[in-house]
């Protein structure tokens, strides 16, 4: 945020890196279908040009809710010039009932904060939790690979997960 404040042109670009998959997807699915690939890309670049301009007034920590607002704001804005086009009034317009931009914002900080706790945790049972839950392999083969007993891989496996579990608890996470 930092840089981002200061008009640091890396620290923009490493945010577009970082937060385009989500802009986009929220863009897409607010959308569902009636916007063109070209007006969705073109919707996605505004959230960032947004950013760019108002980035002195984000608060630190809202980054991620900032711009999830702006790329729904920009794709009802946008949906409604094309609804009022087609003279159907936006209300008429209802979003499926599967879709929750609050699920969607909620899941992907599930991830970014189990990533980090992942990349907090020492290297051999880091290993062993990612060749477990993200590799699928079981028990036998990751001591086989690490050369390690099976019962050892087994503790430091269970281990671990109290020890993700307690993160998470620290982070508010309800388990």
């Amino acid at each position: 945020m930092a840089g981002l404040k200061q008009k640091d042109r890396e620290a923009f670009e490493e945010t577009i890196r970082q937060y385009t998959p989500l802009a986009a997807g929220i863009v897409r699915n607010v959308s569902r279908g009636s916007l063109s690939r070209e007006d969705r890309e073109e919707i996605v670049a505004d959230v960032f040009v947004t950013l760019w301009k108002n980035a002195e007034h984000i608060m630190d920590g809202k980054l991620k809710g900032y711009l999830c607002c702006i790329a729904k704001t920009k794709t009802l804005t946008r949906l409604s010039a094309v609804t009022r086009h087609n003279d159907v009034p936006l209300e008429d317009f209802e979003a499926e009932d599967d879709f929750s931009i609050t699920a969607e914002v909620e899941k992907q900080e599930v991830i970014d904060d189990l990533r980090e706790i992942i990349a907090a945790i020492d290297r051999p049972e880091q290993e062993i939790v990612i060749r477990y839950y993200y590799y699928c392999q079981n028990v036998p083969k990751i001591a086989e690979i690490l050369h390690m007993n099976p019962e050892t891989v087994k503790t430091k496996l269970r281990r671990t997960r109290e020890k993700i579990k307690a993160k998470l608890k620290e982070r508010g996470y309800d388990l």
